[in-house]
């Protein structure tokens, strides 16, 4: 399993709630943080938009809150690559601190092309390396929808 450690952030004691923990708002921040990192790792972040005007929009997000975070806290971020095709990246997150998982992310990305206002295909080398990148086995908790029942 291709396990990327690019991204990391200390918890800010304006993103607590009235309970002591990280608002359920505010757990999206350091995972988007993470994909701006995961994006600029294989060179399609900023200075690829300010170049190209290829910039990826997020379409879909599922987050699975596991256990709580209290400040004082360093919240690690793990990514994968799920799986990706010439417009689309599936992505995924897991946050972690003191070493235990408190969070999980995945995502879905579309390659837009501002210049002419439609999805473009990616380079083919980002495509490449993303392919590189894919994790052999997914983590029981990819894909899941909500429900009620018990899983």
């Amino acid at each position: 399993m291709t396990i990327l450690h690019l991204h990391s952030e200390p918890l800010i004691d304006d993103w607590l709630d009235d309970y002591g923990h990280l608002n359920e708002a505010y757990y999206m921040v350091p995972f988007s943080n993470a994909t701006w990192a995961l994006q600029d790792h294989f060179g399609i972040g900023v200075d690829y938009f300010k170049r190209t005007g290829g910039a990826l929009y997020t379409v879909e997000t599922h987050v699975c809150y596991l256990k709580e975070v209290r400040a004082p806290a360093m919240m690690e971020i793990e990514s994968m690559i799920f799986g990706s095709d010439t417009k689309r990246i599936r992505c995924a997150h897991v946050m972690k601190v003191d070493g235990i998982e408190r969070a999980t992310f995945e995502c879905v990305l579309l390659h837009f092309d501002v210049n002419v206002s439609r999805t473009a295909a990616m380079p083919e080398d980002v495509q490449a390396a993303l392919k590189q990148m894919k994790i052999a086995n997914l983590p029981d908790w990819a894909g899941h929808g909500i429900s009620l029942e018990k899983r």
